[in-house]
């Protein structure tokens, strides 16, 4: 499609001819009439009458050329953050104990508390900005995380009340009376993880 083409479609689009046309950009019609026939070509500021006119860039109507559309932001997803956030605090997890294994001090704590912290910062940035899936994103982040997050308070609590090191996980071999405490531990870290989980289910029923 040529300069001539591309005024002709534009004209036509507007459902007017060309002497009405002419009218409009100041011209004659018989002007108007070459321009389509290519034996003429307008002068730049009657290009720039008809790019106001019929709401096209003057480098559409020269060269063709459309303008290019603001590229159309995705909408973010929350689910992601869950993702990014549950990977946060597992290394958390593993971090401290394996932190702990190595050098039995109270940083330990603080590199898995850390790494949650920015797990928990993560998901709660996430959710500001995301549009997608965020109450399901949230149901989702404590139904999983749950497990992760309790280990490391409920196992410090433990070893506090039954004698043992003040360790991010049940030292069970340093506790009083292990056989029944140990299996204790697990009772009610299982009991409150599965409490969170049921307790998100039933909101998700209700939705």
């Amino acid at each position: 499609m040529n300069v001539a083409d591309r005024i002709q479609s534009l004209r036509k689009s507007k459902g007017i001819s060309q002497e009405e046309f002419a009218d409009q950009i100041g011209v004659s019609r018989q002007t108007v009439s070459k321009w389509e026939s290519e034996q003429s070509i307008p002068d730049i500021d009657k290009v720039i009458a008809m790019s106001d006119y019929f709401e096209v860039t003057t480098d559409y109507i020269l060269k063709g050329i459309e303008p290019q559309k603001a590229a159309k932001r995705e909408p973010l997803n929350a689910n992601v953050f869950v993702a990014a956030s549950t990977a946060f605090n597992f290394i958390g997890l593993i971090a401290a104990i394996a932190f702990w294994y190595e050098e039995q001090t109270p940083m330990a704590f603080v590199v898995g508390l850390g790494a949650m912290a920015i797990g928990a910062m993560c998901f709660c940035v996430g959710l500001a900005f995301s549009t997608q899936n965020v109450e399901k994103a949230k149901r989702l982040f404590w139904m999983i995380n749950i497990w992760i997050l309790v280990f490391i308070p409920l196992s410090f609590i433990w070893n506090s009340l039954f004698s043992g090191p003040r360790a991010p996980y049940v030292m069970i071999w340093y506790l009083n009376n292990p056989f029944i405490t140990f299996p204790m531990f697990w009772v009610v870290y299982f009991a409150i993880c599965i409490t969170v989980v049921l307790i998100q289910v039933k909101i998700k029923r209700k939705l």
